[in-house]
């Protein structure tokens, strides 16, 4: 058996005015064997992949596997750059493939595209012919309707937010593509919408229902027969396309009927949790999150966590000036993207103190750059392994990076946007979370799976950036529009 591999994932903010570019994706980009030596082992979607053909003595054609974090949408021009990439790599091997393991976000746009992940999946259908199958690894966040997934054999989400189980996805892809090949099942696909959007802060799968209706879509292969694999979307909310919001998956073995009354039945049942789903009560406004945060962490026997969700682009500066404006002291705001001020720290020196503008760079609504002095601890090129479950064992470069001292607020700052989700952004600099008393992050689901038993609370605040908690606040043209529950239940 001979089968491609290939790869093209980001999360895109629709409402940010900015593009990503050819270049921003070249610090996670693997071009043909560099996709089987990177992936290897690790927890990513090739590195499952890879693990099910070396392990099945399958011939592999890696072409291109690139990827950016979430945040703006794709220029037309670098969409246009990898697609062309994979469909080149594809005519390479025209007529000799036997099947395709594809990696899509599921909730990618650029300025032209509303689903750029279905226009990709159809030039790569058209390539290898209908009679190939294509086994399709999706993200959990990604927004689906039946158009998306039209071109796959057969559509697999992760299960898990944080998503501890990417390797896992991959996994699953390909042990069906190899059962598919060797004749044992004949695997159909189905797509059921139950009109529900939430906020990303809602969609971690370790909250309740949402972890209820996970659980079950685990089990439902194992105790229906015919049913092969059930995946639940969560979608992405700040991407505002006309597919936005939960989707439910189902993959049979020949009976499509099956395949569609197990994903109605799921779906009925998250559209009837819908409000439940929706907790706003989780969020506190910036002020007194804030507050709060200070004083529990005077008598707190671990860190605490304050979690500036909102932020998409990895530089919003609102907790930051906050942190600032009530004298906080032995607090850290790990990973902020500024290259600008990561290249002057370096061009300073370690020592030196220097006057920055720091963050807020990205958007009206990220803060604003915030004036500080700071003394620089660290200035140099980082990279390292993840140590952490997300992406484990896979390299990240930041590029010029640097530690600061901002009057006893701690902050690093990287040229390559990474979130801070794990302890390496502390242990890279010989430090450790359990040093502070106040710890910053931007992530929203992905923190949880080290930061819930490592922090002595979590607290979410609300801010004005592009993520926000109450999605009516965002400028909507082509989502579904809510009806009898503001940007929840669309049905």
């Amino acid at each position: 058996m001979k089968v491609a591999i290939a790869g093209f994932g980001v999360e895109s903010v629709s409402f940010l005015t900015n593009l990503l570019t050819i270049e921003d994706f070249k610090h996670s980009e693997w071009i043909g064997s560099e996709i089987l030596r990177s992936h290897r082992g690790m927890n990513t979607v090739p590195g499952g992949f890879v693990d099910v053909c070396e392990r099945e003595g399958i011939a592999m054609v890696p072409i291109v596997y690139a990827e950016a974090s979430a945040t703006a949408p794709v220029s037309d021009k670098a969409f246009d750059y990898y697609s062309r990439a994979i469909i080149d790599g594809l005519k390479e091997h025209r007529g000799t493939l036997d099947g395709v393991l594809l990696y899509l976000h599921g909730a990618c746009t650029t300025p032209t595209r509303p689903d750029p992940d279905r226009d990709l999946l159809l030039l790569v259908r058209a390539e290898v012919g209908p009679d190939v199958p294509i086994m399709l690894a999706l993200d959990y966040h990604g927004n689906l309707d039946a158009s998306t997934i039209s071109g796959a054999t057969a559509a697999f989400g992760y299960h898990y937010s944080p998503h501890i189980d990417m390797a896992d996805t991959g996994r699953r892809a390909a042990e069906c593509l190899v059962k598919t090949l060797r004749g044992e099942i004949s695997p159909v696909t189905a797509i059921a919408r139950p009109g529900v959007m939430v906020p990303s802060i809602f969609s971690a799968t370790t909250l309740q229902p949402l972890s209820s209706f996970v659980a079950r879509s685990v089990e439902l292969p194992q105790t229906t027969p015919g049913v092969l694999d059930v995946s639940i979307f969560a979608g992405f909310s700040y991407a505002d396309v006309p597919n936005c919001g939960f989707s439910v998956v189902v993959v049979a073995d020949r009976d499509r009927s099956l395949a569609e009354r197990v994903a109605n039945d799921l779906s009925r049942s998250i559209h009837d949790a819908r409000r439940e789903l929706h907790v706003p009560g989780l969020v506190r406004n910036l002020t007194e999150g804030v507050s709060y945060a200070l004083q529990r962490a005077q008598s707190s026997n671990g860190p605490i966590v304050l979690l500036e969700h909102a932020d998409r682009m990895i530089d919003s500066t609102h907790v930051l000036q906050e942190l600032i404006r009530q004298g906080a002291k032995n607090a850290v705001v790990p990973f902020l993207w500024d290259p600008d001020s990561a290249a002057a720290a370096c061009g300073a020196g370690v020592g030196k103190t220097i006057k920055l503008k720091l963050g807020g760079h990205s958007s009206p609504r990220s803060g604003g750059p915030v004036a500080v002095e700071a003394k620089v601890k660290f200035a140099g090129e980082m990279s390292y392994s993840v140590s952490g479950p997300m992406y484990h064992g896979l390299k990240v470069d930041l590029g010029p990076t640097a530690l600061l001292d901002v009057g006893g607020i701690v902050v690093s700052v990287t040229t390559a946007p990474s979130v801070a989700v794990d302890e390496d952004p502390f242990l890279q600099f010989g430090m450790r979370p359990q040093d502070f008393d106040i710890i910053v992050l931007r992530s929203k689901t992905h923190f949880r799976a080290v930061y819930e038993p490592l922090a002595e609370e979590i607290v979410i605040v609300d801010t004005p950036d592009w993520g926000p908690a109450d999605l009516t606040t965002l400028p909507y043209r082509h989502a579904p529009t809510a009806t009898s529950y503001p940007f929840v239940d669309y049905d």
